[in-house]
């Protein structure tokens, strides 16, 4: 492998995509206010703070790239995304963002009609109306549709009366909910005329302009956290709270004044699906920022390796720099190869999102729901382990907050169920793989696919990416046998996805109305794999698909030998369904351990380089054990080029 140098730019171009303009406005916006993090204070300075912080965001324009252009927005949803994901240095203005506009904004763009947007939007936009997202409920987490809050029309009055019947329907960690939040998006059961239409959501007054809480309304800290502590997180109870018949967001479902309901969709549930998938941009935002503070814990941690030295090098006189052990390659190489791969596969989701917004097309919205609650599971789950193993990597000194590790690794932790628990989701994942639920609106959860298995025929589909072109052409063109070679990595990647469907369709064939619940739950471990194996190649077809976009030809040689470093490491942690399912002989098996080994020697000289390349915003990288290695590195090559002049 050649050990020319990277064309920086080309690299940073690639990685940037499609929003790389609305990156370098985030980039400028952090250069010019204050909006780091401040894990020293207390909890509510760390709050006032970041309220302060989010007041300085809004001044900058960012927030309003994903409202409507009537408003004064952009209509950019997928540079709304993008735009949080660059917030990863201080997470807790992230999710304070992500709750005002990507949440409560969100849900008003998209659940609400004309009236609601000119009233509120800009307001919102500004940050002059703080608002929050009501859904999660202490007793219903994941299964939102089944909330016990309600919400009756009372015709007498036009108004609706909004109510927390029992101790488990209140509202629980609720974002801007303890301290700043004014109204809040209130997700609650429909009722009007004695019968119920399902959750819908309605906008609820909490506090009044001087932060008085309104009447019938009561709120509750949620009190410290192992993190985000910028974020106020509470809980709010209803007492026949009464709000205006107009105050019901009512894109997809209407109460007249005499109470008769009306609805542009007939079915309940299908009612409810398409609520629920116009408010995916926050899950995805949740995703993409995971992923970012992995690649930020990882430049920390090799910046950090690249100048550390441990143990002498015999003969030389010198201490080994630690990035030289494998051992240490083996702790971080194939952990960034798959922060690249995941931002990769990012950018194919935004882009999905960004055309599926503009567009009518409802099998193209199941598969991004499918497509982003896979992302979402898989990437806070590789943030989770990835910063854990940055910290480790860094000793002592990982552990210090100076460090920024400790901090990343308690503000990302509750990621992994947030915006939906990561093995629910794994679970929709799978119901989408299934041949004919494409029309089905069933609950998301255990029982609501346990009734799918029961109610439909079973079979296994397996979605296309974006890149399936690119792919098809590679693995037809693919005549080797060799683990380097791509089309051998994708044509097992895609066999193995097939083969744990196919068996999952087999065994969820069996159920019928009796033993629906009991098949389905004794295959959740089958379930999972299938949504997990699915990702997996999802991933490594974006990273082929981006591979093939390269334009250098150094860069294209360096991408290729990390693309092989996730195909092969992915392969290796599955190394035993690979053998027990004669994918792979044993033989082959050491070979791929052999290869992952070789492949982070190989990339260890251009390690840093690497993680430069994500762009990460330089205000957040405050970490002493990576900018002081940064200037020991920068001070070891000026004494090299000084020592070793050109001819």
């Amino acid at each position: 492998m050649t050990n020319a140098a990277f064309d920086a730019g080309e690299l940073r171009s690639l990685l940037d995509g499609r929003w790389a303009s609305v990156r370098e406005k985030v980039r400028d916006s952090l250069g010019e206010n204050e909006l780091g993090n401040a894990d020293d204070l207390d909890t509510e300075s760390h709050r006032a703070r970041t309220l302060e912080q989010l007041r300085l965001l809004a001044k900058s324009g960012v927030p309003e790239l994903g409202f409507p252009v009537a408003q004064g927005g952009s209509g950019d949803q997928g540079g709304s995304v993008v735009s949080l994901e660059m917030l990863c240095g201080n997470l807790s203005l992230m999710v304070k963002s992500g709750v005002q506009w990507g949440l409560f904004g969100g849900a008003v763009v998209a659940l609400g009609t004309e009236h609601h947007h000119e009233s509120y939007l800009r307001d919102i936009m500004s940050a002059e109306l703080p608002g929050c997202f009501a859904m999660t409920e202490t007793g219903h987490g994941s299964d939102v549709q089944s909330l016990r809050t309600t919400a009756t029309y009372d015709p007498a009055t036009r108004e609706f009366v909004v109510h927390t019947p029992h101790e488990a329907a209140r509202k629980e960690y609720i974002g801007n909910a303890a301290r700043d939040g004014r109204m809040a998006v209130v997700f609650a059961q429909l009722i009007t005329a004695g019968e119920s239409h399902g959750v819908h959501a309605l906008l609820v007054p909490i506090r009044d302009a001087s932060g008085n809480t309104c009447e019938g309304v009561r709120i509750e800290d949620c009190g410290r956290k192992a993190g985000l502590n910028g974020v106020d997180n509470g809980r709010i109870y209803f007492d026949q709270v009464r709000v205006p018949r107009e105050n019901l967001l009512n894109r997809y479902g209407d109460v007249a004044e005499d109470g008769t309901y009306s609805s542009p969709i007939d079915s309940q549930g299908k009612r409810f699906f398409t609520m629920l998938g116009t408010l995916i941009r926050g899950r995805i935002s949740v995703a993409g920022t995971s992923g970012a503070a992995a690649k930020l814990a990882l430049e920390i941690a090799l910046r950090y390796a690249d100048a550390r030295r441990q143990f002498d090098r015999p003969g030389t006189g010198e201490e080994v720099v630690v990035l030289d052990y494998l051992a240490h390659q083996r702790k971080l190489l194939p952990a960034l190869a798959k922060s690249y791969a995941l931002h990769f596969a990012q950018e194919e989701l935004v882009q999905a999102l960004d055309e599926v917004g503009r567009g009518d097309d409802e099998r193209a919205q199941r598969e991004l729901e499918s497509r982003a609650a896979g992302l979402k599971a898989i990437t806070t789950w590789h943030a989770t382990h990835t910063i854990q193993a940055c910290r480790e990597a860094c000793g002592g000194a990982g552990y210090l907050t100076e460090n920024q590790l400790a901090g990343l690794k308690a503000d990302t932790d509750v990621f992994t169920t947030f915006e939906g628990d990561n093995t629910v989701l794994l679970q929709l994942v799978a119901k989408g793989l299934l041949t004919d639920y494409k029309d089905q609106f069933d609950g998301i959860g255990t029982l609501g696919l346990a009734k799918f298995v029961a109610d439909q025929f079973v079979g296994a589909v397996i979605e296309r990416s974006a890149a399936h072109s690119i792919v098809q052409r590679i693995i037809d063109a693919s005549n080797k046998d060799d683990i380097l070679d791509r089309g051998w990595q994708l044509k097992l990647f895609d066999d193995r996805e097939a083969h744990v469907l196919d068996g999952l369709g087999r065994r969820l064939r069996k159920a019928n109305k009796d033993n629906a619940f009991e098949v389905f739950n004794n295959a959740q471990d089958h379930v999972l794999r299938a949504a997990r194996v699915h990702i997996d190649r999802l991933v490594l077809e974006a990273f082929v698909a981006a591979v093939d976009r390269c334009q250098d030809p150094r860069n294209a040689e360096i991408l290729d030998k990390l693309c092989d470093l996730y195909a092969l490491s992915t392969i290796e942690e599955d190394k035993a369904w690979f053998l027990e399912h004669e994918r792979i002989s044993p033989r082959r098996a050491k070979s791929v351990t052999q290869a992952v080994n070789e492949l982070c020697g190989e990339l260890r000289p251009h390690a840093v380089d690497l993680v430069d390349g994500f762009g990460t915003p330089r205000q957040w990288l405050t970490a002493p054990i990576a900018t002081g290695a940064e200037s020991s590195r920068q001070e070891a090559q000026r004494a090299h080029d000084e020592a070793n002049p050109l001819p």
